[in-house]
């Protein structure tokens, strides 16, 4: 009698609604009952056996994973057809929480020494007794993929193989080995000047196929892109003309390097693949270290799928996003670790309530985690929780607008999260009724100028957004505009920015021309400048504030801002295209605290039509409010030279200790 006739008659004579257990372990078979003695081998086998359980009309099913690793060379895919209930989900879990391991990349071995002479001499002198080299079809690699172009405005695709060492990214071969060279001028937009000596170009001119990642023009708009090639005579990268950067090229602002070149495997992390070869070069940093090369576009993929949780395990080297999720309810992921894939790590689209708690995601290349969701028209709450996450070293390969939580539609929250070092943006809110409460924030925006910690941009009608009791440290920016905080751009109204601290930030709050924002009962120490309200709907931005085709105008009749709904939600959207548009009013600020730096930074001209009250400002006193930290470096108290001048303004205490408690567990 076969295994599955077998389990078909069990599952006859067991009552419906009865719990039941799976196993899965590196070293079951498919073919097994699934049991803790005989176990099943893959998610695969196990979420098709959950399937013959659930025809049984039995539920509740727990599927517990055995330490170890279990290799994916695709993601698995769930349908309607996995879903549990509320009285009887469906749990994925790792019996070891962080040592079961999801990886869908191959570990690389065979390495040796590089003898061949020609390769010899393409390596720079101090490190050929330091590269070595591995054969990737005898580790079963057949293709490393081609690198794409990628960066603002191109389209996200599936990345190439990437090599990893214990753990972490190793870094592609470049120059300069940090940071970014200028340009000397250009002939054109395909041929640059640059102040290179003649036998490094020399060098880079041999190489099969350079690559040139740039910011050409603004701080905010990255390019990665093949270079059709490179003449040391003349001292020019010759760009290759079918690919435009968005802006054009301005070299008095444009910084670049290049990489994927053997000739500049020069330092420990560094490898190089010679793809036409199928030969990987690598400089380990040191010896016995487990090297992986992604492979495996992803893990999950979750469409139209309810009450299903997946707990505990750590996912790991693919090559596109780790857990994509559409549709559907009630969906969790909790207490996993998604690191090292080549572009998010979690992406949840449209459904109703599903949640990301208690996961750590770093190393991503594009986003870390982003939940849309929610009907903007009837502002229907879609009811997505990201809670208590750590998120960091997200956006590796595409730099900007790559947020590390970011939530969209109507009516999700983001709280008690960990976002920190990153090149632009920590948080995104796009839409309406968002919450985004008691979440630390820290060394983003570093690369990248222009730009906002938390950003949004260019619509009247995304209001209702709430940003509380948040910390938000050590923002500062790059280039001549630098880094701001709180980034309300292009005429965003309707946010409100409530008991957040901001310490030794550069702009904190900068509302680019919006209006109806709300800004009250915050703590601004050391900001470079606290408060920021400019007017360039009525300058420099008039033109697009007033073109019925564009952007503004556009998103406004995309929604019934005028239905009755809307007016009493938003009441004074309804009429904004008779209320002066792109004049910014009604913005608030009230009972706010700033020590050491400058508060107000409120253009004089639409001054008088904000209202700005109770403020206490000490710009040339940074030591007005001293901050307690606790053991972790998170503050716990805020100490005021003047108590009674707080209590005065009617300020309330901002609530610290429960930022610090409630970030502290997401920090693993």
């Amino acid at each position: 009698m076969s295994t599955l006739l077998v389990l078909a008659l069990l599952g006859s004579l067991l009552p419906t609604g009865v719990p039941v257990e799976l196993y899965v372990a590196p070293e079951g078979n498919d073919s097994n009952p699934g049991t803790r003695a005989a176990p099943l081998r893959t998610l695969t086998g196990a979420r098709n056996r959950v399937r013959s359980v659930l025809r049984s009309g039995r539920a509740a099913v727990t599927v517990t994973f055995a330490l170890g690793v279990y290799d994916f060379e695709a993601p698995v895919s769930f349908g309607s057809e996995d879903s549990g209930t509320p009285e009887a989900p469906i749990v994925y879990r790792a019996e070891n929480p962080g040592a079961v391991r999801f990886r869908a990349g191959r570990v690389v071995r065979g390495w040796r020494p590089v003898r061949d002479r020609q390769t010899l001499q393409r390596i720079a002198p101090a490190a050929r007794g330091h590269v070595v080299v591995a054969d990737l079809k005898r580790n079963g690699i057949a293709t490393p993929g081609k690198l794409t172009v990628r960066g603002f405005g191109q389209r996200r695709q599936v990345a190439e193989a990437e090599l990893f060492c214990d753990g972490k990214p190793a870094t592609l071969a470049r120059y300069p080995n940090e940071g970014f060279l200028g340009l000397v001028g250009k002939l054109d937009d395909v041929r640059l000047q640059v102040d290179i000596p003649r036998e490094r170009l020399e060098r880079w001119s041999r190489e099969p196929e350079p690559w040139v990642m740039a910011y050409w023009k603004h701080d905010w708009a990255e390019l990665y892109e093949p270079l059709a090639a490179i003449e040391p005579t003349a001292a020019l990268l010759i760009r290759r003309a079918a690919i435009k950067p968005i802006y054009g090229i301005e070299p008095r602002r444009a910084r670049w390097y290049v990489s994927n070149l053997l000739c500049e495997l020069d330092r420990p992390g560094e490898y190089y693949i010679d793809r036409q070869r199928g030969l990987v070069y690598f400089w380990p940093p040191e010896p016995g270290a487990e090297v992986v090369l992604s492979q495996g576009e992803g893990f999950l993929r979750l469409h139209d799928v309810r009450y299903v949780e997946f707990r505990g395990f750590v996912m790991e080297y693919c090559r596109g996003t780790a857990i994509e999720i559409s549709g559907g309810e009630a969906c969790r992921v909790a207490r996993c670790t998604v690191r090292n894939t080549g572009l998010a790590g979690i992406v949840i689209r449209g459904g109703r309530e599903h949640e990301v708690t208690g996961c750590v995601v770093v190393d991503c290349g594009s986003s870390g985690i982003s939940a849309s969701g929610g009907h903007r028209p009837t502002l229907t709450a879609a009811g997505h929780r990201i809670e208590r996450n750590h998120v960091y070293r997200f956006a590796r390969r595409w730099r900007t607008y790559q947020p590390g939580i970011t939530v969209a539609g109507v009516g999700n929250q983001i709280r008690y999260n960990i976002v920190h070092d990153a090149p632009h943006m920590a948080l995104s809110a796009a839409g309406n009724d968002h919450v985004v409460e008691f979440n630390e924030i820290f060394r983003v925006v570093y690369e990248s100028g222009d730009a906002g910690a938390y950003y949004v941009g260019r619509d009247w009608t995304q209001r209702g957004t709430v940003l509380r009791h948040n910390y938000w440290h050590d923002i500062r920016g790059y280039g001549g505009l630098g880094g701001m905080t709180v980034y309300l751009d292009d005429q965003m109204c309707g946010h409100t920015i409530y008991g957040n601290l901001f310490v030794d930030c550069s702009r904190a709050v900068f509302i680019g021309g919006g209006d109806d924002n709300v800004v009250d009962n915050n703590v601004f120490v050391r900001c470079w400048k606290a408060a920021h309200v400019d007017n360039r709907g009525m300058t420099w931005q008039k033109a697009a504030t007033d073109d019925p085709n564009g952007t503004l105008r556009r998103r406004l009749l995309a929604v019934p801002y005028r239905s009755e709904l809307w007016r009493r939600r938003y009441p004074t959207l309804a009429n904004i295209l008779s209320d002066d548009p792109g004049v910014p009013k009604r913005n608030v600020f009230v009972r706010n605290i700033s020590a050491g730096g400058i508060w107000d930074d409120i253009y004089p001209a639409i001054r008088h039509l904000q209202r700005i009250e109770n403020n206490l400002v000490f710009d040339d006193d940074p030591t007005w409010v001293m901050v307690e930290y606790d053991s972790s470096k998170r503050p716990v108290r805020l100490r005021f030279k003047d108590p009674a001048a707080v209590r005065r303004i009617g300020f309330r205490p901002l609530p610290l200790e429960q930022i610090a408690a409630g970030v502290a567990c997401s920090h693993r």
